[in-house]
């Protein structure tokens, strides 16, 4: 490119001064430079708060919409549902998109549609709650379009620890985002006192950053800067990637583990602020939802929970890890097997304590929330580092499938369904009561996923090697590998 120097051995400027000067700034092997591509990464780390900012913003209003609507615990557990299914089925086509076609494209249209559909979704009457399904349903076409390439883009701009920082930073919005849509969702609903308006304020900030996304993003070369460009690993067919995917038991099994992530979330991520709402009208010290608007208090201090948790929880595991690799190569799979084993007591301690003591029952979710978050960027980090560049994105399309097929697409659905069923009758302490017992769910599940992360550990280092080394078939030519992943 016009303004940028490159030279080979023994030629250009030398240590005299000899030769034509060189710029102040470089292109990497990504063809971005250094500047620009941490540039991109707060870009990106904005959408991804936005999304989650989004995604959230119900469950801050949930009480609301409850009482808006008259519909039960199953059918506000489908306002998640149904997005998630739509987000989990779209994604695969995004993943192949996005693994052959241009990335920053094929995320502005669908930001774009998002915003839009977020918008007509503020404008629906009580009679219409199909409605509503329907427009939640829609927004996961902008959110699959996003989270299956991001994470790519970024994994093609760095290597190494700057790759891992990288990570660190742009998950850091999922449990911030999470949070500001509590927040924002319940703090804009009592003001306006109309939980409708909570839904406008996404959609102004996703257009800002479509434009964000056009005119700053610069598409990476795909896999330059791991000195594997493109052409040398060579695209394969969809199905040959399904194929070699599902034979890789690291990305597979850790899939499975972040299944389990999913479904803890998911279920936390709707419910939990309405149990906190049921509890305190249990023990009498809440006032029943009659009229809007409701007592949202309990989704302001969730929110501001998930947003310091998911900080000191993306840190930490980040940390602990990067301490641990200087011991053993398995350290990635340990610290979120650790995350999810230290994890399910406080949940289950947190569900328990909800009647007896309001700031036990905080202070437990605060220390479960803190070590479930210690996941998301290591998690990310291992799919990175186990699947080759070219197949990145369909790896990260395959992970959102499963993940929200068994995870969170049916988590906040399962917990209300299991919930009406155990509800004997119609009373506040049935209400109380029977989420509660469902909720309990969680914290089994979060064992379970400690697990798959273990019996990750003991396949990591053969999986990370292969990638690392691998050669297209068909090929006599070694891939030449001058860098190793983190």
């Amino acid at each position: 490119p016009a303004g940028v120097w490159f030279y080979s051995q023994g030629e250009g400027p030398t240590d005299n001064g000899v030769g034509s000067p060189q710029p102040e700034e470089e292109e990497s092997a990504s063809g971005v430079s250094d500047r620009r591509a941490k540039v991109i990464v707060v870009v990106l780390c904005y959408i991804n708060l936005l999304n989650y900012m989004d995604r959230f913003t119900v469950a801050g209003v949930l009480p609301d919409i409850e009482q808006f609507f008259s519909i039960s615990d199953g059918k506000s557990g489908l306002l998640q549902t149904v997005f998630i299914c739509s987000y989990m089925i779209l994604a695969p086509l995004f993943g192949y998109l996005g693994d052959r076609y241009n990335r920053k494209y094929i995320m502005c249209v669908g930001i774009f549609f998002w915003s839009l559909v977020t918008l007509a979704s503020s404008f629906i009457g009580k009679e219409h709650f199909w409605a509503l399904l329907l427009t939640r349903g829609l927004v996961g076409v902008g959110e699959a379009s996003y989270s299956t390439i991001a994470p790519t883009i970024i994994a093609d701009l760095f290597v190494k620890e700057m790759r891992t920082n990288m990570l660190s930073i742009f998950y850091f919005a999922i449990p911030v985002g999470s949070g500001l849509g509590y927040i924002v969702g319940s703090k804009v609903n009592d003001v306006a006192g109309d939980w409708h308006w909570a839904l406008r304020v996404t959609p102004s900030l996703g257009l800002l950053a479509v434009i964000l996304l056009f005119f700053v993003v610069q598409e990476p070369k795909r896999g330059a800067i791991e000195a594997r460009p493109e052409h040398t690993l060579h695209r394969t067919s969809w199905m040959t990637d399904i194929k070699a995917l599902c034979r890789n038991p690291s990305f597979v099994l850790s899939t499975f583990g972040f299944t389990t992530v999913a479904f803890v979330t998911g279920s936390l991520a709707l419910w939990a602020p309405a149990f906190l709402f049921r509890a305190g009208v249990f023990t009498g010290e809440k006032q029943p939802c009659l009229k809007a608007p409701c007592d949202n208090s309990d989704s302001v201090l969730f929110g501001i929970i998930t947003v310091v948790t998911g900080i000191l929880g993306v840190t930490s595991g980040v940390q602990v890890s990067k301490k641990l690799r200087t011991r053993t190569p398995r350290a990635d799979p340990l610290v979120c097997a650790a995350g999810l084993l230290l994890a399910a007591p406080f949940l289950y301690l947190s569900i328990m304590f909800a009647q007896a003591s309001t700031v036990a029952t905080y202070v437990f979710i605060f220390l479960g929330e803190t070590f479930l978050s210690m996941n998301w960027a290591v998690v990310a980090d291992i799919l990175l580092y186990v699947v080759i560049p070219t197949r990145r994105s369909t790896a990260e399309a395959f992970q959102i499938v499963l993940s929200h097929l068994l995870g969170d697409a049916v988590s906040p659905y399962l917990i209300g369904v299991v919930s009406d069923s155990i509800k004997k009758s119609d009373s506040y302490m049935w209400d109380f009561r029977s989420l509660q017992m469902s909720l309990l769910l969680c914290s089994f599940v979060a064992v379970v996923g400690g697990a798959f992360f273990l019996a990750t550990a003991l396949f990591i280092e053969k999986d990370r090697h292969l990638a690392e080394n691998y050669v297209p078939s068909g090929r006599s030519t070694k891939v030449s590998v001058s860098s190793v992943l983190i």
